[in-house]
């Protein structure tokens, strides 16, 4: 059974090899900067529309965040 602690596992690991920092992806997914910051502590996990948004910014595989691959 898949977990939301994987789900930030992945996710967080996906945000930091980006590249990119918080503040260029949130101005990029039109979202406050503490936001993905919460993303990335846990304190809060994107909204279904924001995920997919995010994974097509940082060009990774849903399947992928979602451990279902």
């Amino acid at each position: 059974m898949v977990t939301l602690e994987q789900i930030r596992t992945r996710l967080v690991e996906a945000i930091k090899t980006s590249g990119m920092t918080q503040s260029e992806i949130a101005q990029k997914l039109g979202i406050r900067q503490p936001t993905v910051g919460q993303y990335l502590s846990g304190r809060a996990m994107p909204a279904l529309d924001t995920l997919a948004n995010l994974c097509k910014l940082l060009d990774v595989d849903a399947n992928h965040i979602l451990c279902l691959d």
